[in-house]
């Protein structure tokens, strides 16, 4: 067997999604927003509706 190394360092990697990854203020503040537009949809509209 031959040992290929076709994967790309991770260390050389500029992206990652590993949620221990540091986030910033802004971050916390764009999932906020987007989770009240999320409740506003699931409960203003059927409210608004009923």
């Amino acid at each position: 067997m031959t040992d290929h190394d076709d994967h790309v360092d991770e260390a050389e990697e500029g992206r990652t999604t590993a949620p221990q990854s540091d986030y910033s203020g802004r971050d916390v503040a764009i999932g906020a927003v987007v989770a009240v537009i999320g409740l506003l949809v699931i409960f203003g509209i059927p409210f608004l509706l009923a």
